[in-house]
């Protein structure tokens, strides 16, 4: 009995390590390579370069198109769960398997997708230039590819938790009287909320990181159409290795409060 414990015990010693290491070797050596190189040349050079007008620009830019995509998904990501959870109806598989293409399809190709579909060569670009509506090569194209990257992520995380839920509480609460948006407030929305909440903080981190569909339809015009990820780019391309990882700092940061903003979601829904 004690020869199984000392080996169960080693085993989980050594998966233990092994985890830790693979983490230091792949995430937390990286991370602080990026926040070494940073500030490599000083606390002067670092302000300089994540107070530079481009650098200024491509953040709001990011937030601009993270807070669209977060709120267009969120409404999206609602309608689709309550549809596919609430309802019978024939063609919900299909419906089920198109939101998870954003998934599979390579953002690359998705940001093609846009191009062919908006760009010079589209018969809808005539009718967006009578209306002097510019998709390729500016900020709505950004906007458009976020939002596809990203929309099934709040959508996948209430599907099931409504699934588990059931429609026993709301239907008692229809035969009762209740309206639709009363059901939902009173009587779905506390059992989807964290997931709800979850789910927003996943959309937001893959927003804000988005590069391959971004990279097609922005055209890389500086202090224009560039997000972070690709203001970074441009800088090391440029050979300015300093100030690209200065500007990658403000993207490790965003990312960590929002693995803290996870983390604490998390600990409260399990209370």
């Amino acid at each position: 009995m004690d020869g199984k414990r000392k080996e169960s015990s080693l085993v989980k010693w050594l998966l233990i390590d092994i985890s830790a290491l693979f983490l230091g070797v792949m995430l937390l050596l990286p991370l602080g390579i990026v926040i070494w190189q940073s500030f490599k040349q000083g606390i002067a050079v670092y302000m300089k370069a994540v107070t530079d007008k481009y650098t200024v620009s491509a953040v709001l830019l990011t937030i601009e198109a993270t807070v669209t995509a977060v709120i267009v998904n969120t409404v999206f990501g609602l309608f689709a769960a309550w549809c596919i959870t609430k309802f019978k109806f024939k063609g919900k598989k299909l419906i089920s398997t198109l939101i998870d293409i954003p998934v599979t399809v390579s953002p690359v190709i998705a940001g093609l997708m846009f191009m062919l579909l908006y760009g010079k060569q589209s018969a809808l670009y005539p009718y967006l230039q009578k209306m002097h509506i510019s998709v390729v090569f500016a900020v709505p194209g950004i906007i458009i590819a976020t939002v596809f990257v990203t929309f099934p992520f709040i959508s996948r995380e209430l599907i099931p938790v409504l699934e588990t839920h059931g429609t026993d509480e709301e239907e008692a609460a229809a035969l009762m009287g209740a309206g639709g948006f009363t059901i939902f407030r009173k009587v779905t929305f506390p059992h989807i909320k964290w997931a709800l909440l979850y789910g927003i903080v996943l959309c937001t981190a893959r927003a804000m990181g988005e590069f391959g569909a971004v990279s097609i339809l922005s055209g890389h015009l500086r202090g224009k159409t560039n997000t972070l990820p690709l203001h970074i780019e441009i800088l090391f391309n440029e050979f300015q290795y300093v100030p690209a990882f200065a500007v990658s700092s403000i993207l490790v940061a965003m990312a960590v409060m929002i693995l803290v903003l996870r983390s604490v979601i998390e600990a409260v829904a399990r209370r």
